[in-house]
């Protein structure tokens, strides 16, 4: 596959043949309007320095308690399993099941597989089951919904704030840190991987 000839659009799975892009310019999918890839590269080193930065602040943001509530006297400290568990303690197993998926096992995957490519490809090799590591990254794109669990994280604190005092704590800003992360890697273009192990692959034959 010569310079990632062909594209998939990642919502409608149209399939385009790639073109040459001039500066800033963005290629979208005639179908449902998604950006396919833009003439915006980010080399290896940024998206491996994106990859460990989100590995520290996905620990943070899982060791560290989330928020302080006190109410009547009376304090608690939950981080993100603590409310998963409690989640499914009160009989909401649905809902504790899906933000484990997509707040924890989800993101911590793509980072694993992030750190396992950009690794390899950067010391010029290409890891074994790249292909399948890279179609696990373009399907598990939509499923890491980190900025949905800070945007319900936002919603709590206010609607909490007339019957209880709530202190965000450093969980928190570790999740805010690890939203801005991952929407940072998420925005660089797969291609570009796609294209290094093509260059590694030719520069061995």
């Amino acid at each position: 596959m010569a310079e990632a000839s062909w594209v998939i659009c990642k919502f409608c799975d149209s399939v385009y043949q790639r073109a040459p892009l001039a500066r800033r310019e963005i290629a979208r999918c005639s179908q449902c309007g998604a950006e396919l890839y833009s003439a915006r590269r980010a080399s290896i080193d940024a998206m491996l320095a994106l990859t460990i930065a989100s590995a520290f602040a996905f620990v943070v943001a899982n060791l560290f308690p989330i928020a302080l509530l006190e109410a009547q006297g009376r304090s608690n400290e939950a981080n993100l399993w603590q409310a998963i568990v409690d989640s499914l303690d009160s009989g909401a197993a649905p809902i504790g099941a899906l933000a484990a998926m997509t707040v924890f096992f989800f993101p911590l995957a793509q980072i694993c597989l992030f750190a396992y490519v950009l690794s390899a490809l950067r010391m010029h090799h290409i890891p074994p089951g790249f292909r399948l590591v890279m179609h696990s990254l373009r399907q598990m794109h939509p499923w890491a919904m980190v900025e949905v669990f800070m945007l319900g994280v936002l919603v709590a604190v206010v609607k909490l704030k007339d019957v209880a005092s709530v202190t965000p704590l450093i969980g928190t800003w570790g999740f805010a840190a690890l939203t801005l992360l991952l929407t940072l890697l998420n925005s660089c273009d797969l291609n570009e991987l796609w294209d290094r192990a093509d260059r590694i692959k030719a520069a061995g034959a």
